[in-house]
């Protein structure tokens, strides 16, 4: 008989070598979709609903995988979702036309739904003090983006794009088989057949719900919208090919998954108010570099005009990538940290709707990525966009967070001197 501890760390690795392939497959448009785009003659903007069209259904889907995760149990919930994408993974090679690809997406997608059913099956195997770690080494499944851009580009030099789902299928067949074998259920773990929809979808009510979900659409959202748009964006910038342009966009995609398990450390250890906090800071920092569009400046002196040119080059530009794919990594697990300590009965609903929010943000912004560079010519504008919502983020949590808790430490303090 399989001890409780045996168990819990099964169900751990076994989660996040699923969930890696989850999101290896979710995450294959951004190398397979560059040769569907020359092939079909797309532009930024189609491009971009190509590339996002599996994040919709993967965080449409969140929400009710969250439910279902709580009311019927992660392992058999996560066993039918790998099985479903299958069939819809090999018929990718099969299509021609551009709305094929948009439908047979809309399915496949199905897998970024794996995330919200991991996270709450991993974390109720554990006690409140070690679960930020053990949702942090499951949110490394996110590595996943970066084993496609490293795997992929070799499949597609070697035996054309077709090939990338045809082995992918086959591998998500042969990984949900041992899925099954190395997991177990608890019956503990569920919550009681009684609780209603109505009830367990009362907790959009709570306005905290809302602002993890926001902080949740950069770290989460952001990063799969980056790590969907930046082969593309080496190739176009810096002219690279494909199997370059791969690597490194993986500079960023890596450490955003591998590294999340340190973001849990830190968040079981400092809290996640305090590592959420400078998370956004840091991305803001990397965000504002990352903006400025390459410029020709001519200045006029006593010798002559001095031209001078401003904007970053590639390996400055990976470096800060690198940068703000370890503070993306450290933000996922922190604010389900948040989730973890503030609603501990009910984390699959919880982290299904955080969830969705940061999905459709990984949704919405390749697409806002492609439509601005078709309407401004600029590509750092995507950057530009993310600047914007990194900065409302933090204005929202020191409104709501940072104020209030140095108005009651202040009180504290004054308490103190009075007596």
């Amino acid at each position: 008989m399989a001890t409780q501890e045996f168990k819990a760390w099964s169900v751990v690795t076994a989660s996040t070598v699923s969930f890696t392939v989850c999101f290896m497959i979710w995450m294959m448009f951004a190398v397979i979709g560059i040769p569907i785009k020359q092939m079909l003659g797309l532009n930024e903007t189609q491009f971009g609903l190509l590339i996002a069209m599996p994040v919709l259904t993967g965080s449409l889907i969140r929400l009710p995988m969250g439910m279902w995760t709580d009311k019927f149990g992660g392992r058999i919930v996560f066993f039918i979702l790998m099985l479903s994408t299958v069939i819809p993974i090999w018929l990718i090679s099969r299509a021609t036309e551009y709305w094929h690809f948009l439908v047979l997406s809309l399915f496949v997608g199905v897998a970024g739904g794996s995330f919200t059913v991991g996270i709450a099956y991993c974390a109720r195997w554990f006690p409140k003090n070690r679960q930020g770690l053990a949702m942090g080494i499951f949110g490394a499944g996110n590595t996943g983006s970066a084993v496609t851009k490293l795997v992929a580009p070799l499949i597609v030099v070697a035996y054309g794009w077709t090939a990338v789902p045809q082995a992918y299928a086959g591998l998500m067949l042969v990984t949900a088989i041992l899925f099954w074998f190395f997991t177990f259920s608890d019956k503990s773990h569920l919550v009681s057949s009684s609780v209603s929809v109505k009830e367990q979808l009362s907790v959009l009510k709570d306005p905290r719900v809302w602002r993890y979900s926001q902080y949740y659409s950069i770290v989460f959202g952001g990063y799969v919208a980056l790590a969907l748009w930046m082969t593309k964006y080496y190739i176009a910038e810096y002219g690279f090919d494909l199997k370059l342009a791969a690597l490194l966009a993986a500079c960023f995609s890596l450490p955003g998954g591998i590294l999340r398990a340190l973001g849990g450390y830190f968040s079981d250890r400092f809290g996640a108010h305090t590592v959420t906090w400078w998370v956004l800071w840091i991305s803001l920092a990397c965000l504002f570099f990352l903006s400025y569009p390459p410029t020709d400046l001519t200045i006029n002196t006593i010798r002559g005009p001095a031209n001078f040119h401003l904007g970053l080059g590639p390996v400055s530009f990976t470096i800060i990538m690198f940068t703000m794919g370890v503070a993306f990594a450290v933000g996922k697990a922190s604010v389900f940290k948040y989730i973890a300590d503030d609603y501990p009965k009910n984390i699959g609903v919880i982290s299904g709707v955080v969830g969705l929010a940061g999905g459709l943000g990984g949704f919405l912004m390749p697409i806002m990525f492609g439509a601005l560079v078709d309407l401004t010519g600029v590509r750092s504008s995507a950057f530009m966009l993310m600047f914007g919502v990194v900065w409302t983020s933090l204005m929202w949590m020191y409104f709501t967070e940072v104020r209030p808790l140095h108005a009651e430490q202040e009180m504290k303090r004054v308490s103190t001197q009075s007596k």
